[in-house]
């Protein structure tokens, strides 16, 4: 069986500096792949690969069984591809409501569609429906990226690309809990701000975790958290300058490649 998605001996520049040099990855339909590598390595310049922000300079990108090199992102994006970026590029003057919406109008088909579409969304995370009155801006950062996670589901892709879910929101790291302060309206300990970021981080995980099982659609996931990547991921490629290094099932993904490619 062909791979939903296959990226295959990709080179691509950016400003006349070359960035991928030959990555080849596959993604097929209902799994969930890692794409891991430390910071600088070509990831996300992957990732918009493959969206169609950035050109092919060599090599070739499927998708479904078509080309995609000469098809503009929007035509992409209506081929079944959703991109969730870093930033997540929510709606901060919107409502919560108004956002999801957004998602809706990509693809036109009806209300009864349209109502189900956003049913499973609450169900994959509930406390959407609880802020649907609420501005965008004013979410925690786990809650934007569930957000932007749920609109772009609710253009029933084929292919849902997360870029670092839980950057910004990683319980694990400390000195992000600051940046979590700060875009809290109300004052609140530092206890308070690390349990509320757990329970984003794992509100994500479970949503991820569910879709997998669904088999409904492929996912592929660029993170940072190794410690997510393991419990969401079936299968894993590493990057470093451009290329990928190391790949496998992510039961393959001993401490040993961490320490050699991951960590920093």
């Amino acid at each position: 069986m062909s791979a939903l998605l296959q990226l295959t001996s990709v080179e691509t520049d950016i400003a006349g500096s070359r960035i991928l040099r030959g990555v080849t990855l596959a993604v097929n339909a209902g799994e969930v792949v890692a794409l891991m590598g430390r910071n600088g390595v070509g990831k996300t310049t992957t990732l918009r690969t493959i969206t169609g922000l950035l050109p092919v300079r060599a090599g070739t990108v499927t998708f479904d069984g078509q080309d995609l090199a000469k098809l503009a992102p929007d035509v992409r994006a209506r081929a079944g591809i959703a991109y969730v970026p870093q930033g997540r590029d929510i709606f901060p003057h919107l409502t919560v409501e108004e956002n999801l919406h957004v998602g809706l109008v990509v693809h036109r088909r009806g209300r009864a569609s349209d109502k189900e579409g956003l049913e499973r969304v609450y169900s994959l995370f509930p406390v959407l429906k609880e802020m649907l009155a609420r501005k965008g801006g004013v979410l925690s950062g786990g809650q934007q990226q569930q957000l932007a996670i749920g609109r772009a589901l609710l253009t029933k892709p084929k292919l849902l690309i997360l870029d670092e879910p839980t950057e910004g929101i990683q319980p694990s790291i400390i000195d992000q809990i600051g940046d979590t302060l700060k875009k809290l309206k109300a004052p609140q300990a530092p206890a308070d701000v690390f349990q509320r970021a757990a329970h984003d981080v794992q509100e994500i995980k479970q949503a991820v975790q569910l879709i997998k099982q669904e088999h409904s659609l492929a996912i592929l996931l660029v993170e940072q958290y190794v410690d997510f990547c393991r419990e969401v991921a079936d299968r894993y490629y590493a990057m470093d300058r451009g290329a990928v290094v190391v790949s496998g099932a992510i039961a393959s993904l001993t401490d040993e490649i961490v320490k050699k490619h991951l960590q920093v």
